[in-house]
């Protein structure tokens, strides 16, 4: 457990980094040791900063790799869309649930902001990558018109705009009122999305609305003007503050949430996903979890948690079962006509033990060639 002393050490750490990045060094922070607290030695030791210093650049450098993964995780499904588009497939892009990709790129949009902010520039590069290449497969979704034109062009809008905004903040040419604005939108735009799109993923299920949206932004707006106008206490005013981030955080998570409910709707519709995309974002996700707990960043801990378990081993468990169905299907079709649903299972073992059999006679699988019959037992 940390302490406030551990605290206060690191942040003396950031900011003599900070200064030393800029050409300079402050003397101030050479006379404090690891624990925080002055040195005898007038600043001559420095074995503790430079601890931190190792892990700060390993952990840099596992965030920075995860760039890789990151850069290719929407290539298999771009090119798969691209392949049933040519093909005039457009079906299968229906298996991408259009409100499950909005949320993600717009919790990545939000998230570019909150690294932005934080200097974090590894982490700033893997969310614009993210963003660039959702909005690829939205773009494929709204060809399909798997995704309604107005919503894509509101899309675009918010993405252009957002994209521009965060270059011109990094590079420190963006008024302070403009990007303040910008955090409100991001505040405001989050709370009135995530329930609406919450709501919105179970609708076959519950009745169509526009009322979670439109209260949540609602009270939305007015948090944010009172923040605004200082009308709140400080820790309100910090606790609105924050929460552009973990909206952005929330609607990231949301994303295999809303893809695992449609693929219980349509089972089906899984053969149109990518398992090697599942693969890339659960790797991605896990190299930065060592860099959030580095900076004891909470947000940024629990969203890559939950994209490892949810986003990937829990659609690749979906997509194992669907598999494992349609081969259990494939077997009963090879059962005796009038086969009832609720057979003994003799009758299974005898056409697996015919498949054996078959593989003998034809020398497959023989152990004299080192191989076993390819049959999958469930």
């Amino acid at each position: 457990m940390e302490s406030s002393e551990d605290r206060r050490f690191f942040s003396l750490y950031k900011a003599q980094k900070k200064t030393k990045t800029e050409g300079s060094e402050d003397p101030r922070f050479h006379f404090f040791d690891g624990r925080g607290q002055e040195r005898a030695d007038g600043g001559a030791g420095s074995r503790v900063t430079k601890e931190y210093q190792d892990w700060d650049s390993l952990t840099g450098k596992f965030a920075g790799s995860a760039n890789v993964p990151f850069l290719l995780l929407q290539l298999p499904q771009i090119i798969l869309n691209y392949r049933n588009l040519v093909d005039g497939n457009k079906t299968a892009l229906y298996a991408v649930p259009w409100l499950g990709m909005l949320t993600g790129l717009l919790g990545n949009l939000a998230l570019v902001s909150y690294f932005a902010k934080k200097r974090e520039t590894e982490a700033v590069i893997v969310q614009t990558l993210g963003v660039i290449s959702t909005y690829v497969v939205i773009l494929q979704l709204a060809m399909a018109e798997s995704m309604p034109f107005p919503q894509f062009v509101a899309t675009s809008a918010v993405v252009g705009a957002g994209l521009v905004l965060n270059l011109l903040n990094y590079i420190g040419w963006l008024p302070e009122t403009l990007w303040l604005l910008w955090e409100d939108f991001t505040t405001v735009g989050g709370l009135t999305v995530l329930p609406q799109v919450m709501w919105s993923t179970f609708v076959p299920v519950i009745p169509s609305s526009i009322l979670p949206g439109i209260i949540c932004g609602s009270l939305a707006v007015a948090a944010v003007a009172m923040a605004r106008m200082g009308k709140l206490s400080e820790g309100g005013t910090k606790f609105v503050g924050s929460l552009s981030g973990w909206t952005a955080t929330l609607l990231f998570m949301w994303m295999p949430v809303a893809q695992m409910w449609t693929n219980y709707l349509n089972p089906s519709n899984i053969e149109g996903l990518s398992a090697f995309s599942m693969l890339l974002s659960m790797i991605g996700n896990a190299l930065m979890i060592p860099r959030s707990v580095f900076i004891r960043d909470l947000m940024w801990f629990t969203g890559s948690i939950w994209a490892c378990a949810l986003q990937g081993w829990g659609n690749l468990a979906c997509m194992y079962w669907f598999h494992l169905r349609e081969r259990h299907r494939g077997l009963r079709q090879q059962l005796p006509h009038g086969h009832s649903e609720g057979a003994d299972l003799r009758e299974v073992t005898s056409i697996i033990s015919k498949q054996f059999k078959a593989a003998d006679r034809s020398g497959v699988g023989s152990r004299n060639q080192g191989s076993t019959p390819a049959i999958i037992f469930w």
